[in-house]
C-alpha cells in the first residue's frame, strides 16, 4: 500500500465504522498507484444507517431553511479550499484529467452553494378559496429518509447533485457510491461534517449493488430512492421500489446524437462532437455518440473529427498536456473493445482509432459506413467511441436520430432557424442543444431524459430538484 491510499469505511450515525472484505483501487493510469483500500457493507450496514438517518432527520428537518442552507453553503466554501487534493485525489482514482477533475469538484461546490440558497426560497403557493373567510396555502414537507445510489463516472458531482436538494429539503439519506470511487465521495462527507452537519443526517455505505444496493431499495425506513446508472440496474431498482410503493428517479444511458446540415462549418461542428465524444474518455451519460450528417457535409465532417480524435491521445491525467484520460476499469475497457469489435465485424469503417492499445489508455475511434440496425448505432457504449451516420435532409436525420430506445441529450449544428424549430420540435430527448456540445449542462436547469434514459417522473438539478424529495401538505384556514 502506498503512502497515499485511504481506508475508506462506512460511515454511519457520524462514525466511521470498518469492515470486511476490503476492496482495493488502483489507478487506472497507474497500475502501481493504489488509491484506496474500502470495506464492503452489508445488509446490517444498511440497516443500522437507515436507523440513524431517521432518527437524526427529525432534528435536522427542525431546524430553519436557512439554517440547513447555511451548513450547505459552508461545504461548497470547504470544497473550494480543498480543491487541488479533492481534484488530484478524483483523478487518481476515476482516471479523468486533472483539469476536467478541477472543473468536476468545483461544480459539487456551485451545487452545495446553489442548494444552500435554494433554503431560503423553498416554499408552497397560496390559493384563492371558494368559501368566504377560508385561506388556503400548500407547504413543502420531507419525505423522511432518501436512498441515493450513484455512479462512477461524476464521483463527486452526482453525490452532491442528489444529496444537497434531499438535504435542503430536511430529509436524511443513506448513501450507496460506486465501489470503483469511493474517495471523492469522502471528501464530500468531510466536507459536510466538518461544517456541522449533524451526525446520521448523511450516512455512507460501501458495497455491491446487488447487497447494498438492493438492501437500500427494500428498507422499510427509506422513502424514495434515486439512481443514476445502467438500464439493467436501473429497471430492477424500479421494479423494487414499484413493489414497496415508494418515490423512485432513475437516470440511466444514452445513445446521444449530433446532427450536422450541409450549412454547417465543419470544422465547427468537429470541435463540438469532439468536445462531447472524447471529452471524460467519453463516459458521460450525455457523450456524443452518433453523428448523423446530410449529404455534402458528411466527408468533411469525418475528416475533421478524425483529426480531432488524434488531438485526444490518451495518458494520465495528471500531466498537464494530456487532454483524456485512461478508461476507468478493465470492464469498461473490455466494453469499449467488444462494441468495436462488432462495428468492424458488421462492416463498419474505421476512420480512425485502434485495438492495438496498453494499458487502459484507449484511444479515440471515429467509425463510418455504419447503419442503423448495427448495434454500435443502438447501444450505449460509454467510450470515447463516435460513430458518423449519413441522412439525405433534416426530417430523416431526426427519425434517425429517434430511431434508439434512448432520448437523454441530442444537439443540431445548423445556421437556419427554421431548421432548429423543427428540431426543437420533433426530436425525442430530455435536453436539446443547438450549435452546443451534448455533454455539459447548467446546474440551475432541469435534467433528464425520456424514453429508456430515465423513468421520466420527475427530474434533477435547478430548484426543480426539490420536487422529488418533499411532499406536498395543502392547508385551509377558515374563521370561526
Amino acid at each position: 500500500m502506498t503512502a497515499d491510499a485511504y481506508e475508506i469505511t462506512q460511515l454511519i450515525d457520524g462514525q466511521w465504522r470498518g469492515g470486511e472484505p476490503v476492496t482495493d483501487r488502483y489507478n487506472p493510469a497507474d497500475p502501481a498507484d493504489l488509491v484506496s483500500r474500502t470495506v464492503s457493507g452489508t445488509a446490517a450496514d444498511v440497516d443500522a444507517a437507515a436507523t440513524a438517518a431517521a432518527a437524526a432527520q427529525v432534528g435536522w428537518a427542525a431546524m430553519t431553511g436557512p439554517e440547513r442552507g447555511t451548513v450547505l453553503t459552508r461545504a461548497g466554501q470547504l470544497l473550494r479550499d480543498r480543491i487541488e487534493v479533492v481534484a488530484r485525489d478524483l483523478t487518481r482514482e476515476e482516471g479523468k484529467t486533472l483539469a476536467e477533475a478541477t472543473g468536476e469538484v468545483r461544480r459539487a461546490a456551485d451545487i452545495l452553494e446553489f442548494f444552500g440558497a435554494e433554503c431560503w426560497r423553498a416554499h408552497g403557493q397560496t390559493f384563492p378559496s371558494g368559501v368566504a373567510d377560508t385561506h388556503v396555502f400548500s407547504r413543502r414537507e420531507p419525505l423522511g429518509v432518501v436512498g441515493l445510489i450513484t455512479p462512477w463516472n461524476f464521483p463527486i458531482a452526482i453525490p452532491t447533485w442528489k444529496a444537497a436538494p434531499a438535504l435542503a429539503a430536511g430529509n436524511a439519506v443513506v448513501l450507496k457510491p460506486a465501489q470503483l470511487t469511493t474517495v471523492s465521495t469522502m471528501h464530500l462527507a468531510r466536507a459536510l461534517a466538518d461544517v456541522g452537519l449533524p451526525p446520521g443526517v448523511l450516512n455512507i455505505v460501501h458495497g455491491s449493488g446487488a447487497v447494498v444496493g438492493e438492501s437500500i431499495v427494500r428498507h422499510e425506513m427509506v422513502r424514495a430512492v434515486s439512481f443514476t446508472g445502467s438500464n439493467g440496474v436501473g429497471r430492477r431498482i424500479g421494479e423494487l421500489a414499484a413493489a414497496r410503493r415508494i418515490r423512485v428517479q432513475l437516470e440511466m444511458g444514452g445513445k446521444n446524437p449530433v446532427v450536422v446540415l450541409d450549412d454547417a462549418d465543419p470544422e465547427r461542428a468537429a470541435d463540438l462532437v469532439a468536445a462531447s465524444a472524447f471529452g471524460l474518455t467519453g463516459q458521460a451519460c450525455t457523450a456524443t455518440s452518433r453523428v448523423i450528417c446530410t449529404p455534402s457535409v458528411h466527408d468533411r465532417v469525418v475528416d475533421a473529427l478524425a483529426r480531432r480524435a488524434e488531438a485526444y491521445a490518451p495518458g494520465d491525467g495528471l500531466r498537464a498536456t494530456v487532454k483524456m484520460g485512461p478508461v476507468v476499469s478493465a470492464a469498461q475497457l473490455a466494453t469499449n473493445v467488444r462494441y468495436l469489435k462488432d462495428a468492424l465485424g458488421e462492416g463498419a469503417n474505421l476512420a480512425t482509432g485502434t485495438l492495438a492499445f496498453e494499458g487502459m489508455l484507449f484511444p479515440p475511434a471515429v467509425l463510418t459506413a455504419v447503419e442503423p440496425t448495427h448495434r454500435i448505432a443502438q447501444e450505449e457504449v460509454f467510450g470515447p467511441v463516435v460513430s458518423v451516420l449519413r441522412a439525405p435532409n433534416l426530417d430523416a436525420a431526426i427519425d434517425l436520430a429517434n430511431a434508439v430506445p434512448f432520448g437523454l441529450s441530442a444537439a443540431l449544428v445548423t445556421q437556419n432557424l427554421t431548421a432548429v424549430a423543427r428540431f426543437v420540435e420533433r426530436i425525442q430527448a430530455g435536453v436539446v442543444k443547438i450549435n452546443r456540445p451534448t455533454g455539459g449542462v447548467d446546474l440551475n436547469v432541469p435534467f433528464g431524459g425520456v424514453k429508456e434514459s430515465s423513468s421520466n417522473t420527475y427530474r434533477e438539478q435547478g430548484s426543480g430538484a426539490l420536487d422529488f424529495y418533499t411532499w406536498t401538505k395543502a392547508v385551509y384556514i377558515g374563521a370561526n
